[in-house]
């Protein structure tokens, strides 16, 4: 691993800095869609370690969402037309002879994504699951020649006849060329906007405000300690019985949002607007039967939203990965941006500077062994070599700890 030491960053997370940050809440479609493959990816996992001992080769990381339709109206809301799931991929469906319910196990795991962050969606009858998923071989492979039907040949990537076809198990090593990113510590509005969207979609927030749904989308801008703040808000139609209640309602959105924001950021100067396209007149407002735009045609597609720390930063390094959904044994697209994170996070709580860190693969690398880190900081000076390799070796090595949490849900990928 070579590694590239350099100081400068942009103090993001001082008082003084500028800071422009989206959230997009997990009902928001894009959110679900991140949210399902990732579920998908869990489910598959978990049934393969029961019964194989091993996690075999998928990618569910091209899911989508087509949105339904849904007759709304004050005290009224019902879904017309059903939420469609396109599942796009590739997903091995035998070991050897013995058969995977794949079908099964994409189906049950994605309506019970939804039917979670959506209560009021009735899930059996209002969601269609469309599995796309092919058992093509990995890219690169050969049909002919004298290495053809070796152990690891790509040919047998997803069909293989044993566990022994596995390449990954006789050497772990990167899938692809790719670069993973993440940084330490959070600035003041991307804690305003993670912290205040966690909030809204808590279950205690949830069960005392029944009314409001979870497709909240959260834009903050910060200038020092000037923040401006965009919320939008959606309410449930069955639970808002004229536009007096629904107003109500957004005024209060507004002083929670508020009060919410003086928890995370006392001192910081904080205006908040809820729903700023609502036309009271029409009336045009953020009205849902379930509680998100899924319902009404919108598309939510993975890795069109939050990227793995669950913020949007404008003004940071970011990856375009789309994280969820892809394989957490050996891909770099997932790995890689969540270790890069965790290596941030280290550096920060060593050196107090704030911290950012490329983690750069190349395919067919050893997975542990980047071909490329590159660690920035906000000192005036950079962060030693020896001591960035040091942690980030360490961080490398521990990629079985960042697996587990994965498979436990207990790590976020969007």
């Amino acid at each position: 691993m070579d590694v590239i030491t350099t100081a400068g960053l942009y103090p993001a997370a001082a008082e003084s800095a500028v800071e422009v940050i989206e959230r997009k809440g997990s009902g928001h479609p894009d959110t679900l869609a991140d949210g399902m493959a990732e579920a998908i990816s869990r489910a598959y996992s978990a049934y393969c370690l029961d019964r194989f001992g091993a996690i075999l080769h998928h990618n569910t990381d091209k899911l989508a969402l087509l949105g339904g339709a849904a007759d709304v109206a004050f005290g009224h809301g019902e879904m017309t037309a059903p939420i469609q799931v396109l599942v796009n991929g590739r997903i091995t469906t035998a070991l050897g002879e013995e058969s995977i319910p794949v079908q099964d196990i994409v189906t049950t795991a994605a309506r019970e994504l939804l039917g979670a962050a959506l209560p009021m969606l009735d899930t059996d009858r209002w969601v269609q699951v469309r599995p796309r998923l092919t058992q093509a071989s990995s890219p690169g492979a050969v049909s002919a020649g004298a290495n053809a039907d070796r152990e690891a040949s790509r040919q047998r990537w997803f069909a293989p006849r044993s566990l022994d076809d596995l390449a990954e198990r006789h050497r772990l090593f990167s899938n692809d060329t790719s670069a993973g990113v993440g940084y330490a510590p959070l600035g003041i509005g991307e804690q305003l906007a993670g912290g205040i969207e966690t909030h809204l979609s808590s279950e205690s927030f949830r069960a005392e405000h029944p009314y409001f749904g979870t497709d909240i989308k959260l834009m903050v801008v910060r200038t020092g300690t000037s923040v401006r703040l965009t919320a939008c808000v959606p309410q449930i139609a069955r639970h808002t019985p004229d536009l007096d209640t629904y107003v109500d309602r957004r005024a209060l959105a507004r002083e929670l949002i508020t009060q919410t924001a003086a928890r995370i950021a006392p001192g910081m100067d904080v205006e908040v607007f809820v729903n700023t396209r609502d036309q009271d007149q029409r009336p045009e407002l953020y009205l849902t039967a379930t509680g998100s735009s899924i319902e009404s045609g919108d598309e939510g597609v993975v890795g069109r939203g939050n990227r793995s720390n669950g913020l949007i930063s404008m003004l940071r390094p970011w990856s375009a990965e789309g994280v969820s959904g892809k394989n957490p044994v050996y891909h770099v697209g997932k790995l890689y941006n969540l270790a890069a994170t965790e290596a941030a996070r280290r550096l920060h709580e060593e050196t107090g500077l704030e911290c950012a860190v490329a983690l750069v693969s190349q395919s067919g690398r050893d997975l542990a062994d980047p071909w490329q880190a590159v660690v920035q900081t906000s000192g005036p000076t950079p962060f030693l070599a020896a001591d960035a390799r040091r942690v980030l070796t360490a961080v490398m090595e521990d990629l079985g700890s960042l697996r587990e949490q994965l498979l436990a849900g207990k790590l976020a990928t969007a």
